[in-house]
């Protein structure tokens, strides 16, 4: 009977067990889950407004737009018939005209406030890229940009904050793996046979003491508790019975169950343990990418092969571009430069490349705070070695 219920309390123990580590793994992801959704959808509202706002307003034909069409009209009909004496004077004057007009002239808002048009345009600007080949027009629609501008970036920042908790802790860990990975194998190498047979006796005679004086006899106890001498053998046997147990299950069930247990039967407890455990998880953000610490040359090396491999997909959809101009694209693009010289024929393409860029952000990030640590770190040796100058004497 007694294995039959311990079979049963094993049986029905281990699903609850599966269900509180599914808790453990959806509270902890939670978070991150919840900034980045946030975030998707914020895109996906801009997008919809400005697709709405700009792509369906109204061109009107300005006054600058009929005289760029009566200066070309006229230079075309003031061509002589002898191209060879004109051509020159002739393309410095299309060349001027060409330059003073502008695109919206000669492009349907509806072609380039698409829902992904509208969509990139969305990404550019909380992540302060800003190429500047699609901008908003009307006037609605510039003070939406920069009111959406200004819940934007810092939700994109908070992101970006998020992403770098993980980022370090997965740069910080693999770096330590490598460093004891590199201590062991020159350890190894220069560790001769008989210094590390003397090691290992010194160590095994340490761990021999250490099991020697570490518990204490039954007796021993006895004779610590003055009141057990005086009594009885019939109640003396019984307390020291009492005592084993008591000990064994302060051993054996810490005060933690006894929380568990109140939890089980009070839920609110549960659910406060769980959303206090959340909330601190939101105030632990950054605190990792503060404690970073490798060496910079290793971000750098991380960086060039993150955009090396950009670089090499990219010309795949983008055929006017090379292996060059790819790389110089995602840079200027990682870095939010975002100068806007190399446009993209093919935008949708590279907003799948949307999680590409918040993680290469996110390295630039890394790097520029590593920088910014060893500059600053630099100047004070600079400003502790200038101060330990001896200041002349005047005589």
């Amino acid at each position: 009977k007694k294995k039959k219920s311990e079979l049963r309390m094993a049986s029905t123990s281990q699903p609850l067990r599966g269900k509180r580590a599914c808790k453990k793994i959806f509270w902890a992801v939670f978070p991150h889950a919840c900034f980045i959704l946030s975030l998707v959808i914020y895109a996906f509202l801009g997008a919809l407004m400005f697709s709405h706002i700009e792509g369906n307003r109204k061109v009107n034909l300005s006054e600058e737009y009929r005289k760029f069409l009566q200066n070309l009209w006229y230079i075309s009909r003031n061509l002589s018939d002898n191209m060879t004496e004109n051509e020159e004077i002739f393309k410095e004057k299309i060349h001027a005209l060409l330059n003073a007009a502008e695109r919206d002239w000669f492009v349907n808002p509806k072609d380039i406030w698409t829902f992904f048009g509208s969509l990139f345009f969305c990404c550019t600007v909380f992540t302060t890229v800003g190429y500047g080949n699609t901008y908003p027009v009307t006037r609605i629609g510039k003070y939406l940009c920069m009111l959406y501008a200004l819940f934007g970036i810092p939700l994109m920042f908070l992101v970006l904050t998020d992403m770098g908790d993980i980022l370090a802790t997965v740069l910080s860990k693999s770096y330590n793996e490598f460093r004891k990975l590199q201590s062991k194998i020159l350890a190894s190498k220069l560790c001769s046979g008989s210094t590390c047979n003397k090691g290992d006796e010194l160590k095994s005679r340490a761990q021999s003491k250490v099991v020697i004086n570490e518990p204490l006899t039954i007796m021993e106890v006895l004779k610590s508790q003055p009141g057990v001498k005086r009594k009885p053998i019939k109640y003396r046997n019984a307390e020291i019975f009492e005592m084993l147990i008591a000990r064994e299950n302060e051993h054996t069930n810490p005060a933690r169950n006894k929380s568990i247990e109140r939890w089980s039967s009070c839920p609110e407890l549960a659910r406060g343990k769980t959303m206090s455990r959340v909330i601190e998880n939101f105030d632990k953000i950054g605190k990792q990418l503060e404690k970073l610490d490798v060496p910079i040359v290793l971000m750098v090396l991380v960086i060039f092969v993150y955009i090396s491999c950009a670089a090499a997909i990219l010309p795949k959809w983008e055929t006017r571009l090379d292996f060059q101009e790819a790389f110089y694209f995602c840079f200027i693009t990682l870095t939010t430069i975002g100068f806007g010289d190399t446009q993209l024929e093919h935008p949708k393409f590279f907003l799948f490349f949307s999680l590409y860029i918040i993680i290469g952000m996110e390295i630039v990030f890394i790097a520029f705070k590593l920088g910014q640590d060893r500059l600053i770190g630099l100047y004070k040796k600079l400003i502790s070695f200038c101060g330990e100058k001896k200041m002349p004497s005047k005589k």
